[in-house]
C-alpha cells in the first residue's frame, strides 16, 4: 500500500535545521519507532509539502529530504514581534509568574478570534514583549527517516485526528487515559 489521501501513516525521523548545504546543522526533533510521528495522510495535519515528499511511498522505505522555509514555516517577520500591555496578562493586578516568564509559550487569540502561540520574549514593567513567528520560521527543514506503516485508518484513528476523541485535553481526557512512565498516554493517542 502507497501513502496517499486518508491512508494512515506512521514514520520515524530526524528533524535537522539549516538544510544540506549547512555543514552545522542541529538535530531539532527525533520521532522514533517507540514514538513515531503518526497522523491521516492529506486531511491537513501536517505541511502540505512535507506530505508531498512521502506521497506514493510504501512500508519500510526511506527518505531524505529538506523543506526550505518557504516551504515549510516561512521566513522569519520583524513583524510578528510585538508589544502587549502588561494588563492583558494581569489578574487582580499580577501576572501568572508559572506561566508568564521569559522564554515561554503561551497560547493566545488575536482579534479576530484565531488561536496563536506566542514566545515571550522579555517582560517589562508595562509591556510584555512577544514572538507570533513559529518557532522554525525562517529555516529549512531537513527530514531523514522511514515509513513504518501504511494501512487503513481505524474509525477510533479517525475520530483521534479529528478532534472528536477527547484527547485534545490531555491523557486525563482519553477514555482510559493515564500517563505512563515515559510521559505518553496509555490510550494510544500520541500524547
Amino acid at each position: 500500500m502507497k501513502i496517499e489521501t486518508n491512508k494512515f501513516v506512521s514514520a520515524t525521523y530526524d528533524l535537522y535545521v539549516g538544510g544540506e548545504e549547512d555543514k552545522e546543522q542541529e538535530l531539532m526533533e527525533k520521532a522514533t519507532a517507540e514514538h513515531p510521528l503518526s497522523f491521516i495522510f492529506g486531511t491537513g495535519m501536517m505541511l502540505v509539502a512535507f506530505e508531498n515528499k512521502l506521497a506514493g511511498l510504501s512500508k519500510d522505505e526511506s527518505f531524505d529530504f529538506t523543506l526550505s522555509s518557504e516551504d515549510a514555516y516561512g521566513e522569519y517577520c520583524d513583524d510578528h514581534v510585538v508589544d502587549i500591555p502588561r494588563s492583558v496578562f494581569e489578574v487582580d493586578g499580577k501576572i501568572d509568574e508559572k506561566v508568564i516568564f521569559e522564554n515561554n509559550t503561551v497560547p493566545m487569540m488575536d482579534q479576530e478570534g484565531n488561536h496563536l502561540n506566542g514566545t515571550i520574549i522579555t517582560i517589562g514593567a508595562e509591556i510584555i514583549k512577544m514572538d507570533f513567528n513559529h518557532p522554525l520560521a525562517g529555516e529549512d527543514l531537513h527530514f531523514i527517516g522511514k515509513v513504518l506503516e501504511v494501512r487503513e485508518p481505524t474509525e477510533k484513528e479517525i475520530k483521534q485526528f479529528s478532534g472528536e476523541g477527547g484527547c485534545e485535553g490531555g491523557c486525563e481526557s482519553c477514555e482510559g487515559g493515564e500517563a505512563e512512565e515515559d510521559g505518553s498516554c496509555s490510550c494510544g493517542c500520541g500524547h
